[in-house]
C-alpha cells in the first residue's frame, strides 16, 4: 500500500470521510481518483474552506479535515484559523507542498507570540521527515486535535510523498490507535469550589463557550437553581451557554473592563466556567473587579488560565465540574430568583428596521432546533433577544475575525443535518467570504442566509463614536445589490420590506430543500 492509500485508511479509522478545500496543483496527487466513500466539499477560497471545516467539526462533534494549497493557501486561511484556534475546534489542516521545505511555515503557526494573538494558531505542526511517516503524522494530528483542550493542527505534506510504500504492519497499528481521557477537576479542587460557594453571601455565576454542551447546560441550570445564582454570559461571547429565558439568566456582560466591574459590584464571589477571563472588546481603563469581589474560574485550557489577569483558576472540564457540583450541592437558603422582564417584540413600520426588531422577527420564524450562525457584528450583544433553549444553538466567530459566519453556517448544516441553520450576517461581513454562497448552491446545503443591509460598517462607526474620532473614511457601503450577488452564485434571494414579510420569508426558507437568502433593510447608525 502506498502513502496516499494509507492516508485515507487513517482517516477512515477515525470516521473522517469529508474533506474541505480549494485545490491547487500540489493537491492533485492526493485528490486524483478520490475514494468513493469520501466527499470533497469545494470552497472557492481558503478562508471559506477553513470556516466550513470549523462549522462541521462544531456540529458533528468530530475532527474535520481541510486541505489547503501550499503557503499561499494557508495564508489566505489564517484569518479564519484564528477563530478555529480561539474556539478550541478540532480541525486538521493539511497543506500540499512541492518539496520537503515548508516545515518553517508550520513552526510559524505554532510559535506565534504576538500580543494580538496571545497564543499559537495551531496546537501542533509537522512536516514528516520521510514519506513513510505521513500516516503516523496524520494519526498523531487527529488525536492531538481532539484532545483537551481541543484545537487545530497543521501538516505540511510534500506532493512527491504519495506514491511511496508504507509498512503494512505499522499502518495496522495506526488504525487501532486511540487516546481516551478528558482531564477533570480532582475532588479536592471541587471541594474548594463547593466550600467557597457555601461561604459566599452573594455569589454570581459566569458562563462561557466551554460549557455549551448538554452537560454544561444541565449542570449550570441545576446549580444556579440550587443556590439562587444570577447567571451572566462572559463578555464577547462566541456561544450561548445558558437558556436565555431561564429565570436566573441576567444577560451578557459588557465587553470592557469597567463595565464588567460595574456589573459584578456587590457580589463577593464570581464563579466562572468555560471562559477566558475576560475577552474585552472596547478599551477603557479601570479595575478588573470591584472591591470585595473574588473571582474563581474553571477552564480546560491551561494557557487560558495562565494568561488571565485576575482570579484563581482550576484546570479541568468545566461542564463536568458543573455537573458534579450540581449533583453534590444542596439547595441554599436564598429565595429563587425572579426572571427578568423580557422586552416585548418590536413592530416597526420601516422602511428600515432596528436590529432589535429584526431579531424579534427572526425569533418568530425559527423553532427550538434552529442553529444560528451569527456574524452581525454591530449587534453582537443583543442576540439574547432570541429564545435559545438548547445547547449548540448559537455560534459567533471566537476571535472576531470576519468571514467566518457564512462558510461556518454551511459546515454547521453539513455536520448536523437534523438541525436547520440560520446564518445572520451584516452586509459588510458577507463580502469577506461571499464566494461560499456558490458552495451552498452547488451542494444544495439548505442554509438560510439573512443579511441586514445598512450600507455601512456600523460596528466601526460605533467604535468611532466611543473613541471620539470624526470623519473616518471607508465606513459606508453604498450601491451593492446583495440579492443579485446571491442569484449570481445560484442562491435564490428576496428582499423583505416589512417585519411580517421577513418572518414569513425565513419560515418558508427554513422548510425549503436548498439555500435561500433574505435581505432586510436595517436602520443606519447615522445618516
Amino acid at each position: 500500500m502506498n502513502v496516499r492509500d494509507a492516508f485515507y485508511e487513517v482517516l477512515r479509522a477515525h470516521g473522517i470521510r469529508t474533506i474541505f478545500g480549494n485545490p491547487g496543483s500540489n493537491e492533485l496527487p492526493l485528490l486524483s481518483n478520490l475514494p468513493a466513500d469520501f466527499q470533497y466539499i469545494h470552497a472557492l477560497q481558503e478562508g471559506a474552506a477553513i470556516g466550513m471545516a470549523d462549522g462541521y467539526a462544531r456540529a458533528s462533534g468530530q475532527p474535520a479535515l481541510v486541505n489547503l494549497h501550499a503557503a499561499a493557501g494557508t495564508g489566505n486561511a489564517m484569518g479564519n484559523l484564528t477563530n478555529t484556534q480561539a474556539g478550541h475546534v478540532p480541525v486538521i489542516v493539511t497543506s500540499g507542498q512541492q518539496a520537503r521545505r515548508y516545515a518553517a511555515l508550520g513552526a510559524l503557526l505554532t510559535n506565534v507570540d504576538a500580543p494580538t494573538l496571545a497564543r499559537p494558531l495551531v496546537k501542533w505542526s509537522n512536516e514528516p521527515l520521510r514519506a513513510e511517516d505521513v500516516p503516523h503524522a496524520l494519526s498523531r494530528g487527529i488525536l492531538l486535535a481532539r484532545s483537551a483542550p481541543a484545537g487545530p493542527v497543521y501538516l505540511s505534506l510534500p506532493l512527491d510523498d504519495w506514491d511511496h510504500d508504507v509498512d503494512a504492519g505499522a499502518l495496522a497499528q495506526l488504525e487501532i490507535r486511540a487516546v481516551h481521557g478528558d482531564p477533570v477537576l480532582a475532588e479536592p479542587s471541587l471541594a474548594l469550589i463547593r466550600s467557597r460557594l457555601a461561604a459566599a453571601s452573594n455569589p454570581v455565576m459566569i458562563l462561557g463557550p466551554g460549557t455549551d454542551d448538554a452537560a454544561g447546560w444541565d449542570g449550570a441550570a441545576r446549580l444556579a437553581e440550587n443556590l439562587a445564582l444570577p447567571v451572566y454570559v462572559a463578555p464577547s461571547p462566541s456561544r450561548c451557554p445558558f437558556p436565555t429565558r431561564h429565570p436566573n439568566y441576567r444577560g451578557i456582560l459588557p465587553s470592557d473592563i469597567p463595565g464588567v466591574a460595574s456589573a459584578l459590584d456587590g457580589h463577593d464571589l464570581a464563579m466562572a466556567f468555560g471562559t477566558a477571563i475576560f475577552r474585552y472588546h472596547v478599551f477603557a481603563d479601570g479595575d478588573y473587579l470591584p472591591a470585595g469581589t473574588e473571582l474563581w474560574t474553571v477552564t480546560s485550557d491551561p494557557d487560558e488560565a495562565a494568561r488571565s489577569p485576575v482570579g484563581r483558576a482550576l484546570i479541568g472540564n468545566p461542564s463536568d465540574a458543573l455537573t458534579r457540583l450540581a449533583d453534590t450541592t444542596p439547595s441554599g437558603e436564598r429565595a429563587p430568583l425572579a426572571a427578568l422582564a423580557r422586552p416585548r417584540p418590536l413592530d416597526e413600520p420601516g422602511p428600515a428596521f432596528s436590529a432589535e426588531a429584526i431579531i424579534d422577527a427572526l425569533d418568530a420564524a425559527k423553532d427550538e432546533s434552529t442553529v444560528i450562525a451569527h456574524e452581525w457584528t454591530s449587534v453582537d450583544t443583543t442576540w439574547d433577544r432570541f429564545d435559545l433553549s438548547r445547547p449548540g444553538s448559537l455560534f459567533f466567530p471566537d476571535a472576531g475575525a470576519l468571514g467566518w459566519g457564512l462558510p461556518a453556517a454551511i459546515g454547521l448544516q453539513l455536520g448536523d443535518p437534523s438541525r436547520r441553520v440560520l446564518s445572520v450576517l451584516g452586509d459588510g461581513a458577507l463580502h469577506y467570504t461571499v464566494s461560499a454562497l456558490w458552495t451552498a448552491a452547488h451542494y444544495r446545503v439548505p442554509v438560510v442566509f439573512v443579511v441586514a443591509r445598512n450600507r455601512e460598517y456600523a460596528a466601526l462607526k460605533n467604535f468611532a463614536q466611543v473613541m471620539q474620532f470624526e470623519n473616518v473614511p471607508a465606513l459606508d457601503l453604498p450601491d451593492i445589490d446583495i440579492t443579485d450577488i446571491a442569484a449570481g452564485y445560484g442562491v435564490p434571494a428576496t428582499r423583505a420590506t416589512s417585519l411580517t414579510q421577513l418572518t414569513t420569508a425565513v419560515k418558508e426558507a427554513l422548510s425549503a430543500d436548498g439555500p435561500r437568502l433574505v435581505e432586510v433593510p436595517q436602520q443606519r447608525l447615522s445618516t
